[in-house]
């Protein structure tokens, strides 16, 4: 069965790593609002549009979606 992305995005989680994707992880685990089964790429684009203000670039979304696939396909 395929992972969400969201739970792809807690393996990247680290609070003494300051790379963009793990601070981003670590932003996501306490957005309570963040669509935790999605594995959508439009569904999520959209909601971190809208609501993550916690994201500096939508550029840092897309490299996490895209090593998030690659897991998905190994």
């Amino acid at each position: 069965m395929k992972q969400s992305f969201y739970r792809y995005l807690m393996t990247q989680r680290d609070p003494n790593n300051y790379e963009p994707v793990a601070q981003f992880a670590n932003n996501a685990f306490f957005d309570q609002s963040f669509p935790k089964q999605s594995g959508d790429y439009e569904t999520l684009t959209r909601y971190l549009e809208l609501n993550g203000s916690y994201l500096p670039s939508m550029t840092i979304f897309d490299e996490a979606f895209v090593n998030y696939q690659e897991s998905e396909q190994a």
